[in-house]
């Protein structure tokens, strides 16, 4: 795994990139359904995440105190309501994991707004939410990833700048093996509905890390 992604730290070459996640996964996890397994939080986080935002979408009434108040939302800021629904989706509890997955909660909610402008984050369209919940699930397993073997690359790339720009080609493969995950199961008749967001998310992690074993061979 380390000498794999060392090369490609070193070199930029892809196949090297996807032999590195191909033995993440089979050496780091034992295997790509031991690695779905170690990321159930991650499924779990992506279905309380889908339905904070299809409750908000729905005018659903926050729980006294919660951070998803309308009364405290009136008027905030896009980075104001992306907070309030990191700390009502993932609270702070000190672990690496958390970290992650808060950041991978901001990080799909920003591109959201990339992706479609004019986006109300407190009304998101069936298909945005959609958009949030695949972009979660890729943004988590690279953090995931990057907390795991990250520093490989850091260590190995010839410069700062070339190292980040290997981080960011290998978020990318990660963002595009699993959107791919994602339409293999709509194509099959398993679309992310309501109630079924984490059941789906957690075949989409088996077929992400199916695919990223597949390269171990």
């Amino acid at each position: 795994m380390s000498r794999s992604l060392g090369d490609y730290a070193n070199s930029g070459d892809t196949g090297a990139m996807r032999r590195g996640f191909g033995h993440y996964v089979r050496a780091g996890y034992g295997g790509s359904g031991t690695a779905a397994r170690r990321m159930g939080g991650t499924a779990a986080t992506a279905g309380a995440l889908g339905g904070v935002l299809a409750g908000l979408a729905g005018g659903q009434a926050a729980q006294p105190g919660s951070p998803l108040d309308p009364a405290l939302l009136a008027g905030r800021s896009a980075g104001e309501i992306i907070g309030a629904v990191v700390e009502a989706v993932r609270p702070v509890d000190g672990t690496q994991d958390a970290e992650a997955s808060r950041a991978a909660i901001r990080d799909a909610l920003s591109e959201l707004l990339t992706r479609f402008p004019d986006a109300d984050l407190l009304n998101l369209t069936p298909e945005e939410r959609e958009f949030v919940i695949e972009r979660f699930t890729a943004h988590d397993v690279f953090r995931r990833f990057d907390l795991d073997v990250g520093q490989t690359i850091r260590e190995k790339a010839p410069s700062v700048a070339t190292a980040l720009s290997r981080l960011k080609q290998a978020r990318e493969y990660v963002k595009e093996t699993v959107a791919a995950a994602f339409r293999k199961l709509r194509a099959a008749g398993r679309p992310l509905t309501a109630g079924r967001i984490t059941t789906v998310v957690r075949a989409a992690l088996r077929e992400t890390f199916e695919v990223f074993e597949g390269y171990a061979e």
